[in-house]
């Protein structure tokens, strides 16, 4: 999902909305009569924009198809099933409307003429995500078969995911669960968070080191919501170091969140053998991690 504020007054909302996402009009008023509200009401293409009108867009796989694209991709293991990939700071997932170039699959496209379509065109091989500006490890299905059977493994909870954080303020335990419900924040789509109606989340959490102000975690999932340790630890008043959402602190730079997927394990959906990868922190993280030990 995608929302706009319209800073501009009288413009066709197809002939808005085809600058903003770099799309056809033709294909903005097809994108309009289905998957398109402003201020939470459908409109027709011909509707005028007001200054500060709110334009709301889900997604809209049909209209979506990732283009092949040259990158440079930290590809930790490759073989006839599966891709592990060391994804970088601030490369998003995969293509959505008003962001179809330089993401991950635009670049495994590239890379490799076979992964799977059970996500359609726009997310072929995904089976898992992390945000944008989270580092680390992600498995790639490159057929219908293998993404079954890692999809399985990642519903029963038997894939092996561990995390590092750096989240502020000193954490007195030294280890703990989040049992919390995570949904769409109410008072904010953008956004999530613990609600009573939201699905179950679980996150395990083990601290490695302690600063003056800030705490450097382990963290293991067994599920896999939508920023589950970003609003996790925000909501037990530990929030992840520079998150520009869930943070409400100062950020230390435009680097993103202090958060890295460390580990990832699972078994493979042809060999049966289980596979273990681990990678270390990346640059950026390292910088700002660096800051907190000097004040030691």
């Amino acid at each position: 999902m995608q929302e706009l504020i319209v800073e501009i007054n009288d413009e066709r909302i197809d002939t808005y909305l085809s600058k903003k996402l770099d799309i056809s009009r033709s294909k903005a008023s097809k994108i309009i009569k289905n998957n398109v509200l402003v201020n939470d009401k459908l409109v027709k293409s011909s509707y005028l924009v007001k200054q500060n009108d709110k334009i709301t867009i889900t997604e809209y796989e049909e209209e979506i198809k990732a283009i092949p694209e040259k990158m440079n991709l930290n590809i930790v293991y490759e073989d006839d099933d599966v891709i592990v990939v060391n994804k970088e700071n601030g490369v998003v997932v995969h293509p959505a409307i008003g962001n179809l170039n330089n993401t991950l699959v635009n670049g495994l496209l590239y890379h490799s003429k076979n992964l799977s379509s059970k996500n359609g065109e726009f997310r072929p091989g995904i089976v898992h995500r992390i945000d944008a500006y989270t580092t680390g490890l992600l498995m790639v299905a490159k057929n219908d078969k293998a993404h079954d059977i890692l999809a399985k493994q990642l519903n029963e909870k038997t894939v092996h995911r561990k995390y590092i954080a750096l989240v502020w303020g000193d954490i007195k335990n030294d280890s703990g669960t989040i049992d919390a419900p995570i949904g769409r924040d109410p008072k904010d789509r953008k956004k999530m968070a613990v609600i009573s109606s939201g699905k179950e989340a679980i996150t395990h959490f083990k601290v490695l080191e302690r600063y003056q102000k800030a705490t450097l975690i382990e963290l293991k999932l067994e599920t896999g919501r939508t920023h589950q340790i970003r609003v996790h630890m925000n909501y037990i008043g530990y929030p992840v170091v520079n998150d520009p959402v869930y943070g409400r602190r100062k950020l230390i730079d435009n680097t993103g969140q202090c958060l890295h997927a460390k580990e990832l394990g699972f078994v493979h959906p042809t060999t049966h053998e289980y596979l273990e990868f681990s990678c270390e922190l990346p640059e950026c993280f390292e910088n700002i991690l660096n800051k907190f030990k000097e004040e030691l």
